[in-house]
């Protein structure tokens, strides 16, 4: 996607503080962070969403995401740390080019990342559960 701002990180087009670089996989720190050290990996190939990347890029994405996550809890002395990964508008994604955002934490921060729980009839959440595990099964397959 030739606009994608992401896409323009990855061809140099846009100047960034590239942490982690691989042959299909970018890390860099965010622009505008929510904690010292929050970075974004992403995958250098342009895909929306966690459900369009092959398994085999995902796979390389995941892992970059986690040693990501280790160097930086270590350089920043967080005691731990978010990975959070939005698909589609409506779930809080900005930019339409998959990334996961890593973001240290430490005992006490101000970061909130509380949400409302719904509540939920014990019945339906028995057969929803049974229909996805059928599904999943089928997928499998």
């Amino acid at each position: 996607m030739a606009d994608c701002i992401f896409c323009r990180i990855v061809k140099g087009e846009i100047p960034s503080a590239r942490i982690f670089e691989s042959r299909n996989v970018l890390a860099f720190l965010d622009i505008s962070p929510a904690a010292r050290g929050h970075a974004l990996v992403i995958p250098k190939k342009h895909f929306e969403t966690l459900s369009e990347i092959p398994k085999k890029d995902l796979q390389e994405l995941v892992l970059a995401v986690q040693e990501v996550a280790r160097q930086i809890v270590i350089l920043v002395g967080a005691d731990g740390f978010n990975v959070i990964q939005s698909n589609k508008k409506s779930a809080g994604q900005v930019i339409p080019h998959l990334h996961f955002h890593i973001i240290p934490r430490t005992e006490g921060d101000a970061l909130n990342f509380d949400w409302q729980h719904i509540e939920q009839d014990k019945e339906e959440l028995a057969a929803f559960g049974k229909s996805l595990k059928q599904k999943l099964r089928k997928r499998k397959k």
